[in-house]
């Protein structure tokens, strides 16, 4: 059995979009806002964000391209630094990043869900863990219904989002918004050092493109195809964050914006008045539910690699015969997001380990370094992507990916102690394995 080459470049994109827009945009824009001093300030820092997501994203296509390979971000750890390397990754993503952010994500959707309907909070669990099943069902069965189901959740939390904008235009302003400025923050020291400190959640919020990698093989023409979706997905959202970040200042101007933890909902309610409460919650709940599914589907692919290559355990590198879909994988996935749902033990771990994607990003991108040297470009695949700027691009990408993880290591340093003693109890189960299931080196992709 093998993956089936059924995204199109269409789905394809859907995943990347799909990937970085959850319910990030909806929150974290006010805590940018408390952080930097004018709106030009704001809007610079979304883009800088949106530049330096987009560097990333110009690396992940040059690496998709080459390696078109189910897993994606572990092949290229993997293959380009060590199968250590690639296993951790695979470890911390199953163990919390992935399964965490499930989990987190469901409850979220769960909560605005059943504000819509009246529910009491009693239901929020349940119904998190059923949405949880509902998708992962949906994905058992192939992943082109679960891509349908994400085109759908993707193209309704755009427009959502594009229905707030053009209320925007026609809804009054905040006097002065433009020009509008507070004295600096009380100890936050210089403006560069305030913008680096706006820059971490911003950074969390656009990560998500390297979705559409763990999918490559499953994408038609993926040399073509997953550098294109990458692309035009990440310029898609950065477009769509810095738009609507000039909505929020326009409605509620920066000290407004900085002084609410619900910027979405009450620039809402400024425009369309108490109804506003109903559409923002419904856009929350639709984006939630879009990226529950895009979390369901693609990361298991990672857990299906690591066992294909036997690190892992042997039974989840099973295709399913008629499917074509890593089943037990989704099931493993789901069932850890469901306890850790369950439990309440998500938001901790996620905490822990909240740095560790922008590691493993830092690292990935240092793979391209690797590969350039190892694998020259006349021996790659005809019309393959090559990023653009490099080497500086990607030095760059790395430097910034250092300081995003030591400012976590900063501000949190207990938790990030602890997080690095989660992703280090993967080391022994990595070596169990591979005296377990010795095999001759496995030749460089």
């Amino acid at each position: 059995m093998s993956f089936k080459r059924a995204l199109g470049p269409f789905d394809a994109t859907m995943v990347v979009i799909g990937g970085i827009i959850g319910a990030g945009i909806f929150v974290t824009p006010y805590i940018v806002a408390q952080r930097l001093d004018t709106p030009v300030l704001v809007l610079g820092a979304w883009a800088m964000g949106g530049a330096i997501a987009l560097a990333g994203a110009f690396s992940y296509a040059e690496l998709g391209a080459t390696f078109p390979k189910a897993g994606g971000q572990y092949v290229y750890l993997r293959d380009g630094l060590h199968p250590l390397a690639g296993f951790l990754y695979g470890w911390a993503l199953l163990l919390v990043i992935e399964s965490g952010a499930i989990a987190a994500v469901a409850i979220t959707f769960a909560t605005y869900a059943l504000h819509l309907v009246g529910g009491t909070d009693e239901a929020r669990v349940p119904l998190a863990i059923a949405a949880i099943a509902v998708l992962s069902v949906v994905n058992y069965f192939g992943v082109k219904p679960g891509s349908r189901v994400l085109n759908v959740l993707v193209v309704l939390k755009v427009a959502a989002l594009a229905v707030l904008v053009g209320a925007a235009i026609f809804a009054g302003s905040h006097p002065g918004w433009w020009t509008e400025s507070r004295a600096a923050t009380q100890g936050a020291g210089s403006t560069l050092v305030a913008f680096g400190a706006a820059m971490v959640p911003i950074l969390f919020t656009y990560g998500g493109w390297q979705n559409a990698n763990y999918v490559g093989e499953e994408i038609e023409n993926p040399t073509r195809n997953l550098p294109l979706a990458l692309l035009a997905g990440t310029v898609a959202v950065v477009i769509i964050y810095v738009t609507v970040n000039v909505v929020f200042l326009r409605a509620m101007g920066l000290n407004g914006l900085a002084a609410t933890s619900a910027p979405a909902a009450d620039a809402a309610r400024r425009m369309f008045g108490a109804g506003g409460d109903v559409f923002i919650s419904s856009a929350i709940a639709v984006s939630t539910f879009g990226f529950l599914d895009l979390a369901i589907l693609a990361p298991t692919r990672v857990y299906y690699a690591m066992a294909a290559d036997r690190l892992f355990i042997p039974a989840l590198a099973t295709l399913h015969p008629r499917y074509g879909t890593p089943s037990l994988a989704i099931a493993v996935q789901s069932a850890w997001s469901c306890v850790l749902a369950l439990t309440g033990s998500y938001e901790q771990l996620a905490n822990y380990v909240v740095f560790a994607d922008w590691i493993f990003f830092g690292l990935t991108v240092l793979t391209v370094l690797t590969f350039r040297r190892s694998l020259p470009l006349s021996k790659r695949p005809a019309g393959g992507f090559r990023a653009p700027g490099y080497p500086v691009v990607q030095v760059l990408f790395i430097v910034i990916a250092a300081a995003v993880v030591a400012s976590v290591i900063g501000a949190a340093p207990g938790a990030a102690a602890r997080g690095a003693g989660l992703i280090a109890l993967g080391i022994p189960v990595y070596y169990w394995y591979a005296r377990q299931h010795a095999h001759p080196e496995r030749p460089r992709t």
